[in-house]
């Protein structure tokens, strides 16, 4: 028999306290029932002795204390899955938006998922391509990696998050690829924007979206990476998927969750986020990975915008703690008209040795990794000096990397958000480039690869 209570003692904000309860636990999901008839959902934040504090999933409009009562239902928030869900778009809570009929689901998940034993994980060592030339060629993505993408206010990372969403796929014949979309606290337009993307290539058939707008209530976005991720699990573990999680905006997660703490006068850590900031992230990052015995696999990018174009900030700075490298957009190449503009230099795949090389992807990856990373890094450095000292106190050699420096970012890096490149084709065109410096320079990749690949001009 549930119990209903009629004990509501105050409400402040997102946040409600009720007392006399019995028997409540934490994370339990919890209905309030309006006088009107209307019915809101609220789940539990802490529980001390008899009094629950629960936070609203709506805002708190229209609750009467006295007549308002509240019953709980002894679970979590739960995510009904089957392999309908492909094709579907979902708001933050788990419900349809796409005007479709409701899913039948085939079992119920809870959206906080089950800890993966660390002695049951993978090593990551499979290649993604993701048709992006500056994550495939110099900062590869592997199966069950975390490579979050580092972005800032006006740069188009909603554009390389949908390119990467259409064309990423798996190399190997007999696998199927999904890829699970979650929208964070996004305006109107720009989730108008991911959902007719996917929908005009048709790669919505083989997606999940989850849309939370910025109007939906702060509680709703602390649920969508966690309903989204639900659905991965279920799609990697249950059907033998490899999929790929796409998260945006991690930044207006952190804030929800910082609006949240404040409701509950908890004591502020850095820039007044909580001081669970960091374990709280951390329960998100580590659903990604791929386990023994079981055929699929979860990796993720996360996207966020570092607020002020400062790589410091708690967000980033967590976020880069937990997961494995950072892809990290500049707005410097953005002005000069590259796209997607990714700063290599700055960017790092910790796993990217991992997943590349002969079987996986080419032979001679690593070494044209390697030699493009030192030449460019090099022109660049030459373009400084050139800009201080003028073309004539350069050598000719310094005046060539300059060149390749500048080809690299218009041929290279600058490729569009409709282009989709093979890895065959991002290597190939490494080779172009480098087929402008002398052979004596390429001291990063062996000579049998030089003999082969090397393009005499």
């Amino acid at each position: 028999m549930i119990k209903e209570y009629k004990s509501i003692k105050e409400v402040a904000g997102p946040l409600m306290l009720i007392d006399c309860v019995d028997g409540v636990k934490y994370d339990e999901l919890g209905q309030i029932k309006l006088q009107n008839g209307e019915t809101r959902l609220c789940k539990v934040l802490e529980v001390n002795e008899n009094k629950a504090l629960v936070q609203l999933f709506e805002n708190a409009s229209g609750i009467n204390l006295e007549e308002s009562k509240v019953r709980f239902l002894g679970k979590g928030l739960e995510f009904g899955v089957s392999k309908d869900i492909l094709g579907r778009v979902f708001n933050g809570m788990g419900q349809p938006i796409d005007g479709k009929p409701n899913i039948i689901p085939d079992q119920k998940l809870d959206i906080n998922g089950k800890p993966i034993n660390p002695t049951a994980r993978i090593f990551p060592s499979e290649f993604i391509q993701t048709g992006v030339s500056s994550i495939d060629g110099l900062n590869t993505l592997v199966i069950g990696q975390k490579l979050p993408i580092f972005s800032a206010s006006g740069l188009p990372h909603a554009e390389l998050a949908v390119q990467i969403a259409r064309q990423s796929r798996v190399l190997k014949r007999d696998s199927k690829f999904a890829v699970v979309f979650a929208a964070i606290g996004i305006p109107f337009e720009d989730a108008q924007y991911f959902v007719d993307s996917l929908e005009e290539t048709g790669a919505i058939n083989r997606s999940v979206m989850f849309i939370n707008l910025a109007n939906d209530p702060a509680v709703e976005r602390i649920s969508t990476p966690r309903m989204a991720l639900t659905a991965a699990e279920y799609l990697a573990y249950e059907e033998g998927m490899q999929v790929l999680v796409i998260m945006t905006d991690i930044t207006n997660y952190a804030e929800a969750l910082r609006e949240i703490s404040s409701a509950r006068k908890e004591i502020p850590g850095r820039r007044a986020y909580p001081g669970y900031l960091y374990t709280d992230l951390a329960t998100i990052y580590e659903r990604a990975g791929k386990i023994k015995g079981k055929p699929g696999s979860v990796t993720m990018i996360p996207i966020l915008t570092m607020p002020e174009d400062d790589k410091t900030h708690p967000i980033p700075d967590l976020t880069g703690y937990i997961t494995e490298g950072q892809i990290i957009l500049s707005r410097e190449l953005y002005k000069k008209g590259c796209t997607p503009p990714v700063d290599v230099l700055l960017s790092l795949s910790r796993l990217k040795n991992e997943g590349i090389g002969e079987g996986k992807t080419r032979e001679d990856h690593s070494g044209v990794l390697n030699q493009i990373f030192a030449a460019y890094s090099r022109g660049k450095d030459a373009k400084e000096l050139m800009s201080i000292l003028g073309e004539s106190a350069l050598s000719e050699l310094d005046i060539l990397y300059a060149k390749f420096a500048d080809e690299f970012e218009e041929k290279f890096l600058s490729q569009g958000f409709e282009t989709n490149r093979t890895i065959e084709e991002t290597l190939n065109l490494g080779w172009d480039l480098l087929s402008k410096l002398p052979k004596n320079e390429l001291k990063r990749v062996k000579d049998k690869y030089i003999e082969k690949y090397y393009k005499e001009i």
